[in-house]
């Protein structure tokens, strides 16, 4: 996709604070934090949303997921955390490439909203 966002700072073509790489997997500190930790991780594989996903999908999105509890762990959040995906622009979804929120560092309450 050439007009997406995250696959233009997963191609490096727009920088970012990444704080996490592989060959399938980008994580990068959010530009609008909603918490002190506030992490995207995506697949380097442009998906646009949770619907768009396959059977194909499996590994890659298990992979994201481990991504996710590893920056926990390092960021010190084990003891608590978010991974949130919005799905759909009613949702919230405004950058339509797979990627999930990595939240913690404080209290989180629910309902998130």
């Amino acid at each position: 996709m050439t007009n997406c966002l995250f696959c233009k700072i997963a191609k490096k073509v727009i920088p970012s604070d990444i704080v996490y790489e592989d060959d399938h997997v980008l994580a990068f500190s959010d530009i609008n934090p909603q918490a002190p930790q506030h992490k995207l991780i995506i697949p380097k594989k442009h998906i646009a949303s949770l619907n768009e996903l396959t059977s194909e999908d499996t590994l890659l999105v298990g992979q994201v997921i481990q991504t996710a509890k590893q920056l926990a762990t390092q960021l010190g959040m084990s003891e608590g955390y978010r991974l949130v995906s919005n799905c759909g622009s009613l949702a919230g979804q405004s950058v339509f490439h797979l990627h999930f929120h990595l939240l913690g560092g404080r209290a989180l309450h629910w309902p998130p909203g």
